[in-house]
């Protein structure tokens, strides 16, 4: 199964949903997109894919968003991209791209979402909060 993750490994989030994947037994292809950014054209084309407003992939906390008043409720999607082309940290993450579909992955579990038809198999968070119980079942 080909997939691709959008992934800061600073964040707890990304790494919980990277780690769930390859315990799946699926090796993604990993963007680190602080170093390497996804195009414009990308985010816009993932975002509709997603089928939710890009507003909706924007992170807020740790990032300018203020500063750069995003927040103003005029700023048009273009707007809204040339920020996230100077500034990635803006990109929420993790973004996962599977052939089912593609979505924010927050909390980490949302991946199992995007990978209908795999076996799973017991699963903790770095927090130790479980996601997969032993008997296989997704528990949220």
């Amino acid at each position: 199964m080909d997939i691709i993750i959008y992934h800061n490994p600073a964040c707890g989030t990304s790494r919980n949903t990277l780690a769930l994947i390859r315990h799946l037994g699926i090796e993604p292809h990993v963007v680190e997109y602080m170093k390497t950014p996804p195009t414009r054209a990308l985010i816009a084309d993932m975002v509709d894919r997603m089928g939710v407003p890009l507003r909706d992939v924007l992170r807020q906390k740790g990032t300018p968003y203020a500063e750069l008043g995003l927040d103003d409720e005029t700023l048009t999607d273009d707007q809204l991209l040339d920020a996230v082309e100077a500034h990635p940290v803006l990109l929420n993450r993790p973004i996962v791209v599977t052939p089912a579909g593609v979505k924010l992955c927050r909390p980490s579990e949302a991946v199992l979402d995007l990978l209908p038809g795999v076996p799973l198999k017991p699963f903790v968070k770095e927090d130790g909060e479980v996601i997969i119980d032993d008997a296989g079942n997704r528990v949220r």
